[in-house]
């Protein structure tokens, strides 16, 4: 049965391509699960009995109502939009799709996303299921119905271009408020797809000190969390040595547009970064370099004929 949904909600995305694995770590319940998978499809979880919204996310992928017990459809449904353990999950299938079509991933939910590229493509949305719907922008795209994914082994200290997502300002920050990012362009090793432009990042702000008299300049320390695969995963992220190499080479040091960007402690510590100035003000698209902490595995997109 998981097979079968897998194939017929080829269309469920994330939120945020982004949100769908933190949702998956922590729902546990029915209701939790039911509500994960409306957020991450729709944009926002549903009301109602629980067995109606079941039904609906299920008519609205294929048509029809799957069986088994309410647990059993919603742990397949579950399982197929978010776990990529038996096969690329919807997620990853989506993510796939939209950058064939586009060359970046939005943070929408799967319905605008669909709608989006049926307007890039046809000029107007379509009608019928989602199965239906991504089945054609599949074919358009690839050629075929079947997306085309491989697992790809993505070694540590591999690089990525992020840009803050939001104005950073040490006046507006405290302790544990989190900084947003998104990939600056895509990261393609070996001709695979590991990053697409456009993929949510997250960083935790573990100290702020503002800037004093004395010449004591504002302090800011990070912890770089993580960096959306294209497949959904969240992978361990951290400012490194050579994310440090890579943004001496380029020019982002200290005296350009981070205004100064310093490794805390021994190089590679997870959020080791100190951005230091009269006070720290970074403007929205500010970019920087980190890299990934271990050694991961995940679905990634060919970008090369073989």
């Amino acid at each position: 049965m998981l097979k079968k949904l897998f194939r017929i909600m080829l269309c469920a995305v994330f939120l945020v391509t982004m949100t769908g694995t933190a949702f998956a770590e922590v729902a546990n319940t029915a209701d939790d699960k039911i509500a994960a998978i409306e957020v991450t499809l729709y944009g926002a979880a549903q009301t109602g009995p629980l067995a109606e919204r079941l039904n609906k996310l299920e008519k609205d992928f294929e048509g029809t109502h799957t069986g088994g017990s309410l647990m059993d459809r919603i742990n397949a449904l579950y399982d197929a939009t978010y776990d990529n353990s038996a096969g690329p999950s919807l997620i990853t299938q989506m993510n796939a799709l939209e950058w064939a079509i586009s060359h970046k991933v939005s943070m929408e939910c799967m319905q605008q996303r669909v709608n989006n590229m049926e307007m890039s493509v046809n000029g107007k949305t379509a009608t019928g299921t989602f199965k239906s719907r991504v089945d054609a922008l599949s074919q358009f795209a690839f050629g075929s119905k079947e997306i085309p994914l491989a697992q790809t082994a993505v070694p540590a200290n591999t690089l990525a271009k992020v840009a803050l997502v939001d104005r950073l300002n040490a006046k507006n920050l405290k302790k544990g408020d989190v900084i947003h990012l998104q990939a600056a362009e895509d990261v393609v090793e070996n001709g695979m797809l590991l990053f697409t432009k456009g993929a949510a990042g997250e960083g935790v702000i573990t100290k702020v000190s503002q800037a004093k008299n004395f010449g004591r300049n504002a302090e800011v320390e990070i912890d770089f969390k993580y960096l959306t695969a294209v497949d959904g995963r969240q992978l361990s992220m951290v400012l490194g040595e050579e994310s440090q190499k890579s943004m001496e080479q380029m020019g982002m040091a200290a005296g350009a547009s981070l205004a100064g960007i310093l490794v805390l402690g021994p190089i590679g510590i997870i959020g080791g970064a100190f951005v230091q100035g009269k006070n720290i003000d970074l403007p929205e698209g500010t970019e920087i370099y980190i890299q990934t902490m271990k050694d991961e595995v995940i679905y990634a997109i060919p970008t090369t004929a073989e």
